[in-house]
């Protein structure tokens, strides 16, 4: 089964109210609604409301059955959501030049293709960070996760003062761009 097929069958089960099919629409899509208002102005609960709104939008349209999709489904709850949001700004009269022009400088599959390839790019990192081993892997997530100080890492990691604790979080920075970008070119090139 394509892509095309898998989604109309996702928009026939939404339309049949199936929460699966909601639960699935919401995975996909929310994060990158939520990075799109976020980025332009709003908070996470205008992210919130403006992707029920699309929700009830696609639930309708698709219950009507007048939803034919000559896109992908993410380029379409895309479009729906950046014209509920343009819309919303107009009322609060927030509404940016920048944002007005936006779709002269970049189109809704561009914005798609990017936020894609950030996510592709962040998958690689997780993998590479469970491939890195130990005491790598918990030193740098208590650094750049845990917002942890050196002389703090360096306690709990035994290390006999924070510039010894910093060098081998520089040698496992080392490590880790060393399996990301080998992770990266095979997954770019395959």
């Amino acid at each position: 089964m394509n892509s095309a097929e898998s989604e109309e069958k996702l928009l026939i089960k939404l339309a049949l109210g199936d929460v699966v099919a909601v639960e699935s629409i919401y995975t996909d899509n929310y994060g990158m609604i939520e990075s799109f208002i976020i980025k332009n102005s709003g908070s996470p609960d205008d992210a919130r409301d403006i992707f029920q709104e699309t929700m009830i939008v696609l639930f309708e349209k698709a219950k009507k059955g007048d939803l034919s999709l000559s896109c992908q489904l993410k380029t379409y709850i895309y479009a729906i959501s950046k014209r509920l949001w343009l819309k919303k700004l107009q009322q609060l009269d927030r509404f940016y030049p920048a944002i007005e022009n936006s779709e002269d400088s970049t189109s809704a599959d561009e914005e798609l293709e990017q936020f894609e390839k950030r996510n592709n790019d962040l998958a690689i990192m997780e993998s590479a960070l469970n491939k890195i081993g130990e005491p790598c892997k918990s030193l740098l997530e208590s650094f750049y996760i845990q917002n942890r100080s050196m002389p703090e890492i360096a306690r709990s990691f035994g290390y006999t003062n924070a510039d010894n604790a910093k060098n081998q979080k520089y040698k496992c920075l080392l490590r880790l761009k060393k399996l990301f970008f080998a992770q990266y070119k095979t997954t770019d090139n395959g």
